[in-house]
């Protein structure tokens, strides 16, 4: 079995080589990478199955480089984790509203660096093995499909990150019914994920903004108190 490829995008040599050992131990294959320039090169020569992108680069800032891949055909669905000593709570924001799946703060902790990534690849793996035959989620002008990681409203493509995505697919395979946070947290990321419960309402934010384009966003209800739920019909049309 191929080891999963790493893209490690981090500016600071010895945070890098600490991240690298590490994460070989675990037996994936790590590429380093100290800015976005050579990040966009390993990009080119292959994408990765994973990235990690250090908040402060020195030729752009990391929510820069998540927005672009976000936008690209190739790398738009691939797992995000970025790295920061930023540990305001707008900066954590930012960095979801960028694209980011996940965010950890710095020091690293190693061990919950590596149970994230767990999670995340875990995800992406589950996301690959969906069922073609059944594949094709729809409500009115929503269709999602869970096999090629495609959404389109009244045919227009909506693009978002792999974590809207899932968010997205769980709430229309249980539609009408509400989801805590707490509960979406255990669903999308996984049980003890050390994640806060406030990443589920950033990324559900971005879902909204997405879909609004198309002026679907309302599909998505806000339950005070109780969570969130997709409201809508839903069928597997193929």
């Amino acid at each position: 079995m191929a080891k999963k490829q790493i893209l490690l995008v981090e500016d600071e040599v010895a945070i890098r080589q600490m991240i690298r050992i590490a994460l070989e131990r675990h037996d994936y294959e790590i590429i380093e990478t100290g800015d976005v320039a050579e990040a966009r090169v390993a990009i080119a020569d292959r994408v990765p199955d994973l990235l990690l992108v250090d908040w402060m680069l020195p030729d752009q800032p990391g929510p820069e480089l998540i927005k672009q891949l976000r936008a690209e055909k190739t790398t738009r669905t691939i797992p995000i984790i970025m790295l920061t000593a930023r540990a305001e709570e707008n900066d954590m924001i930012q960095g979801l509203e960028a694209g980011a799946d996940d965010y950890i703060y710095k020091p690293l902790s190693l061990k919950n660096l590596h149970a994230r990534i767990k999670a995340l690849l875990r995800r992406s793996e589950a996301q690959d093995n969906t069922d073609v035959e059944k594949s094709v989620l729809k409500s009115g002008d929503i269709e999602l499909d869970t096999h090629s990681l495609q959404l389109n409203v009244a045919g227009t493509p909506v693009h978002f990150g792999i974590t809207e995505f899932r968010l997205l697919e769980f709430l229309m395979q249980n539609a009408g019914r509400v989801y805590s946070r707490a509960q979406l947290l255990d669903a999308i990321w996984g049980q003890n994920s050390f994640i806060e419960e406030r990443t589920v309402d950033v990324h559900i934010l971005r879902l909204r903004k997405a879909l609004k384009k198309q002026g679907a966003d309302k599909a998505i209800k806000t339950i005070r108190g109780a969570g969130y739920l997709f409201e809508g019909e839903v069928t597997y049309v193929r």
